[in-house]
């Protein structure tokens, strides 16, 4: 009996260690190694409109017109093979005065991936970004947020910065439903600094797009304004200066 309880403890205890772990590695606010930007630490009401994925036909160029009628800048991390596919949409991704990042090539969970294959994910991404025009500084995004030990040593080897978020809506699967309650959630708990997380480069992600010119609206009637993520982090490091 007291060998089952032991193992027992011992099993609860592996449990929980893997819990944490996993928690550990979804935080967007922590990162065990390098630089990490959830938002910036600015007074003014400066935040960044960044979406994740693609570029995808049809889904680009509808996003690209809602911006272009908001006038408003944003921040697009854009996974490789997307761009492989699809050159021609990071061209007028940057034609239009957004800013680009790299998400990694596949949109794997870069977590219990070998050193080989997290430098192949964000280095043939940055390639490609740069053979279509893309200059300056590139931000990395891991996919789904995830990070562990061996990207985060890569990231600060490399001296990238990681940017996550700090208003992610359609973390909330019933708000992600609805455009209305999307949008509320997001205009509640964004503040000067925000850096906001939103997805509307596939089909499964319509309600996000629906969502996006209230969410806009609403925040300018507030009083924000929208720059990219450079931008945002720039400011933060003039104030901080």
């Amino acid at each position: 009996m007291r060998v089952q309880s032991h193992f027992m403890l011992m099993l609860v205890l592996l449990l929980f260690g893997i819990a944490a772990v996993w928690r550990l590695s979804t935080m967007p606010d922590f990162q065990l190694f390098g630089e990490i930007k959830h938002r910036a630490s600015i007074d003014e009401k400066l935040i960044a409109l960044t979406f994740d994925d693609g570029p995808t036909p049809e889904k680009t160029e509808q996003i690209l017109r809602i911006l272009q009628d908001e006038a408003i800048p944003a921040t697009f991390f854009l996974t490789g093979r997307e761009v492989e596919k699809h050159p021609e949409l990071l061209r007028q991704i940057l034609a239009a005065g957004h800013q680009v990042g790299n998400h990694s090539f596949h949109h794997q969970r870069l977590i219990f991936k070998s050193p080989t294959y997290i430098s192949a994910e964000i280095e043939s991404t940055d390639t490609l970004l740069r053979q279509h025009g893309v200059d300056g500084v590139i931000y990395f995004r891991p996919p789904y947020g995830k990070k562990l030990v061996l990207l985060p040593w890569y990231l600060m080897k490399h001296h990238r910065v990681s940017v996550t978020w700090d208003v992610a809506p359609e973390n909330f699967p019933k708000i992600a439903k609805d455009p209305f309650a999307l949008a509320d959630h997001t205009v509640k708990h964004t503040k000067p600094g925000s850096i906001i997380l939103l997805h509307v480069m596939y089909d499964s992600r319509s309600v996000t797009m629906q969502a996006v010119p209230d969410i806009i609206r609403r925040l300018k009637a507030q009083g924000y304004r929208f720059v990219t993520v450079h931008e945002l982090l720039k400011k933060e490091q003039a104030e901080q200066s």
